[in-house]
């Protein structure tokens, strides 16, 4: 199998489902001629022709429109909105007409679009370049939410999302494109090639919408983590010292409950990390779920480590970022709660 990058994986994704259902096409800000801003679409247009894979105006509220109409008429639209930031203008479209159509018309319609955005922080893209607003979207009945770690992911997760007959959106954690990322920013990059998730099979497969990774087993606490976070999470379990066992839940909604209690139910401790803020962030509903179906279980209280209810600061990145250290003195402290 080929090592690939996280961009490189999507990319085949994409290049697999267009090769193999005419009914899918690619789109965005940049997508067509250019390839992308991150390059994911690169190739596509060129391959595939101007009708299925071409450049967008710029209005996130008219690519996602345009989506909803494709996908109600048959076609698999897979959009890019070019950075997660600048996907509010298309939130209304989202969250009023994909999630609900299938509802709203008895299951005479659905949506079958794919929406791509790069989200995140570690990049120094300052307050309009580096946020993570997942949880504004597992609030809304009727679209599934995917956040891929590691290139098999990616792509495995991609396929599976342009083949759900749902809206999925598609948070694609832009630290990690061409290398896993510990949250160490002074020590030097590691590319994909390194790392055994970056064997990609070139056809074909699927990885399961819904179903969570544990990617370290242990038996001290629970870390629950997605994206980038992941490594972060990995990287602080090995400094620390600390057998935790790290689950990468892939996909946010529909969440792998039953893998999540059964990690909880062994370990009795649980730490959350996540990007985005921590008022209202994703990590509140984990913590709400591991509470209704661990209580008897939890030997401490569950700790969340996230970014701060600020706008993302261009100058204090890497205090902002939620990183090894922070994670790994969350652990400790619910190591030493009794």
């Amino acid at each position: 199998m080929p090592a690939m990058n996280m961009i490189q994986a999507l990319n085949s994704a994409l290049d697999v489902m267009m090769a193999k259902d005419p009914n899918v096409l690619a789109y965005g800000e940049d997508a067509g001629y250019f390839g992308g801003v991150f390059r994911v679409t690169d190739g596509l247009q060129k391959k595939y022709g101007l009708t299925r894979a071409f450049d967008s105006p710029i209005s996130e509220g008219g690519i996602i429109a345009t989506a909803i109409g494709m996908g109600v008429y048959g076609l698999r639209p897979v959009v890019e909105v070019q950075f997660a930031d600048y996907i509010y203008p298309g939130y209304d479209q989202i969250v009023s007409e994909a999630s609900k159509i299938r509802y709203r018309s008895a299951g005479e319609f659905f949506v079958p679009i794919t929406i791509r955005t790069p989200y995140g922080g570690g990049i120094f893209g300052g307050q309009t370049h580096s946020q993570s607003p997942e949880s504004l979207f597992t609030h809304i009945a009727g679209i599934k939410t995917v956040i891929p770690s590691n290139p098999y992911d990616a792509k495995g997760l991609l396929i599976s999302a342009i083949e759900d007959d749902d809206p999925v959106v598609f948070f694609e954690p832009k630290r990690i494109y061409n290398g896993p990322f510990s949250g160490h920013h002074d020590q030097p990059v590691l590319p994909w090639a390194k790392h055994p998730a970056s064997d990609v099979p070139e056809g074909h497969y699927t990885v399961p919408l819904g179903k969570a990774a544990v990617v370290r087993p242990g038996n001290d606490l629970t870390v629950l983590a997605y994206g980038t976070m992941v490594h972060v999470s990995l990287a602080a379990a090995a400094e620390s010292g600390i057998d935790a066992e790290v689950i990468d839940l892939r996909t946010l909604v529909p969440v792998d409950i039953d893998t999540i209690v059964e990690s909880v139910k062994k370990t009795g401790r649980c730490v959350i990390v996540h990007e985005a803020p921590r008022t209202s962030g994703y990590g509140a509903e984990l913590c709400a779920l591991v509470q209704e179906n661990c209580f008897w279980h939890l030997e401490a209280p569950i700790a969340r480590v996230t970014g701060f209810d600020t706008p993302y600061p261009h100058a204090f990145e890497w205090h902002y970022f939620p990183g090894p250290k922070r994670v790994g003195e969350a652990m400790k402290r619910t190591m030493e709660t009794r």
